[in-house]
């Protein structure tokens, strides 16, 4: 039984994920770009002026893919790459201001991920909280090391 719970809870965030995943993709591709393309350039706009290898950890992913990501969000003049003036070979990450619009577009605009954040934050806030903190109790549980070989 406890094993069917912890199975069910499992794919209840894998489902979650992916139905999360799925409203990304339908935006992204009413902005004519990718998922991966959407969620580099929400963290370049969190954080701009981030180099490549900072991207590529905060993304999860290798330097290579994400510098691959990255050359055609600038040839679709989305994102914008700097050399710093201190170190010619560190190169800063920076939205362009139609990558900006893109991206408020998303954020304001009639956005299906928008639209269904408002409604789960329109949830009861005792609510939200408890979900919070069982999420947070879990992550503890999920990522503590020490009972790893």
């Amino acid at each position: 039984m406890r094993d069917a719970l912890n199975n069910e809870l499992l794919r209840s965030y894998a489902n979650i994920n992916k139905a999360y995943f799925q409203l990304l993709k339908i935006d992204a591709e009413r902005m004519g770009i990718t998922v991966v393309q959407l969620k580099t350039m929400y963290r370049i706009s969190a954080h701009p002026n981030t180099g490549l290898g900072e991207l590529a950890e905060i993304l999860r992913l290798t330097k290579s893919t994400v510098s691959g990501v990255i050359d055609r969000l600038v040839h679709q003049g989305l994102v914008e790459r700097t050399i710093q003036s201190t170190d010619r070979r560190a190169i800063n990450l920076k939205l362009t201001e139609k990558g900006q619009k893109t991206l408020k577009q998303l954020f304001e605009g009639k956005s299906i991920v928008s639209e269904k954040t408002h409604e789960i934050m329109n949830m009861r806030k005792e609510d939200i909280n408890k979900l919070l903190s069982l999420n947070n109790q879990i992550l503890s549980i999920l990522t503590a090391r020490e009972d790893i070989y």
